[in-house]
């Protein structure tokens, strides 16, 4: 007869949400978290990947989109819509990057507006487009 042979572990799953540290006198008004620190734009530090992945492509470190996506764990979808934005003007890049901090991280010039202004060959009228975007 065979023996049956079972064990069991005990584990502990911690959640990938980290609470936010406060003073216990702080309030929440109406159970909204509000953040406590400005924040860059998310454009910022989107332009800011492309510029850096489009670096290690460069440097020959990734051969293409792909193995960015992969290195990243993202979809080859979304690491297209990041490298579009190094299509854009260098002073415009630079603009964005110079962006000050907000409350939230939040700017008027949506990426989805600099992505369409990065689909513009023209860096002439990519800057057209900016001026009109951002103002």
């Amino acid at each position: 007869m065979q023996e049956s042979k079972t064990f069991e572990i005990e584990f502990h799953l911690d959640s990938g949400v980290r609470a936010i540290d406060r003073p216990a006198d702080e309030k929440l008004d109406g159970g909204s978290a509000r953040r406590r620190f400005d924040r860059y734009p998310r454009i910022v530090q989107v332009v800011a990947l492309a510029i850096h992945f489009q670096d290690m492509l460069d440097r020959g470190e990734v051969r293409n989109h792909a193995d960015l996506a992969r290195l990243g764990c993202i979809s080859r979808e979304r690491m297209s819509q990041i490298m579009m934005l190094a299509w854009l003007a260098p002073d415009i890049q630079q603009e964005v990057l110079n962006l000050p901090k907000t409350p939230g991280g939040r700017f008027p010039v949506s990426e989805t507006n600099l992505r369409s202004t990065a689909r513009v060959v023209e860096w002439a009228a990519q800057r057209e487009q900016w001026r009109l975007h951002r103002n």
